[in-house]
């Protein structure tokens, strides 16, 4: 199995199957129009543009399942990230990443690769580390994802290689990209 065996829907809600993407390195990302990390959307379009031409994609699924900070619809957050950060790599609909209604793509990508803690020097490392005990006293032994802007890497034959927290630094990120392009 890889992530060429899904198919999502498109911001446009038109079906997609993911093995369109066969044979290039891929960025899977959950996203949220109103987090603490939703700037990094210039990073990721920056990422995107320096790499397309290398056989590199971005795939944006916007989910609400955090703080409610996805609420708009499809087209509303779509033409958000057009407006505020140009964005050009592939969004795709709305869609639920953790529970019993996570899209089967994400319950891939957990099983595949889980979580491994966030990073220390992360200045909202212990906003979210508070905040998700508050909720779970062993959030950190489970390997669903736990907050907006995690991120998957997929390597040229669709096998997920790296699990990156929101947050984890972009460089950390685009060095593993670059291993793989």
């Amino acid at each position: 199995m890889s992530i060429y065996d899904f198919k999502v829907n498109d911001i446009k809600e038109q079906e997609i199957s993911l093995d369109k993407y066969k044979g290039q390195v891929i960025l899977i990302i959950n996203s949220a129009t109103k987090c603490g990390f939703t700037p990094q959307y210039d990073e990721l379009q920056d990422l995107y543009e320096k790499y397309k031409n290398s056989g590199f994609i971005i795939l944006d699924f916007p989910c609400n399942q955090f703080g409610n900070q996805a609420p708009g619809s499809n087209e509303e957050i779509l033409n958000f990230c057009d407006a505020k950060f140009g964005i050009t790599f592939p969004m795709f609909s709305k869609i639920e990443v953790n529970g019993e209604n996570a899209h089967p793509l994400f319950r891939y990508l957990v099983k595949e690769k889980g979580f491994a803690g966030f990073d220390k020097e992360h200045e909202l490392t212990p906003i979210l580390k508070k905040k998700l005990s508050a909720e779970d006293a062993d959030y950190e032994k489970k390997p669903g994802i736990k907050w907006n802007f995690t991120k998957f890497l997929i390597d040229r034959n669709g096998k997920v290689t790296e699990r990156f927290e929101p947050t984890e630094s972009i460089y950390v990120v685009e060095e593993k990209i670059k291993e793989l392009i």
